[in-house]
């Protein structure tokens, strides 16, 4: 099951990627979805082809876009110049599908009610969809190693302004997304 977390600006490096149980302030599914937009899934990383679950979701919500990332040192050009993009505040246009396949990492998401930051931990059969809008950004745990099924209505890349101009999901940007999904799949976000 995922783990989420309000975490404060100060703590957002890569040095200190954990917080000690004391430090945490969880977040649990529903106040994460309320929040942020973000829906979860725990799919099984090994048998996801055979079970159509994430056939079901891509085709229920539009995806026309997928394909498979293994960030690594090892697998990815230009890894230390991409890892800092992945790590870098931005959003995207339209909504993105997140399938962990293996590894672990992060993704900071921007609370739409105070701008203040959740982290989600992701790792193997996690399921994530962020939706359009909103800031964001992707880290990895100290092994540097994530593998993810991309899927995605390709749309527009946009760093955060530097005025720090506000998540735009909070602003109405994607209120579709706060509607139920129009399928009922074997695993409810």
């Amino acid at each position: 099951m995922v783990r989420a977390w309000h975490i404060d600006e100060s703590k957002l490096d890569e040095n200190k990627l954990e917080l000690s149980e004391n430090e945490r302030e969880l977040v649990n599914l529903e106040d994460l979805k309320e929040h942020t937009g973000v829906l979860y899934w725990k799919l099984n990383a090994d048998t996801y082809n055979e079970d159509g679950t994430l056939d079901e979701i891509r085709k229920c919500r539009g995806y026309t876009y997928a394909d498979e990332i293994e960030v690594s040192s090892k697998t990815l050009p230009n890894f230390d110049v991409m890892i800092k993009k992945f790590a870098s505040e931005h959003l995207h246009t339209d909504e993105e599908i997140r399938f962990i396949l293996a590894g672990k990492g992060y993704f900071d998401v921007r609370d739409a009610n105070s701008d203040d930051w959740i982290r989600i931990e992701v790792v193997g059969g996690d399921l994530i969809i962020l939706p359009a809008g909103i800031y964001h950004r992707l880290v990895l745990d100290k092994d540097r190693y994530i593998k993810a099924k991309r899927n995605d209505v390709k749309g527009s890349f946009l760093d955060r302004m530097e005025n720090g101009s506000a998540n735009m999901w909070g602003m109405g940007f994607s209120t579709e997304l706060r509607i139920p999904f129009p399928f009922s799949p074997k695993i409810s976000p």
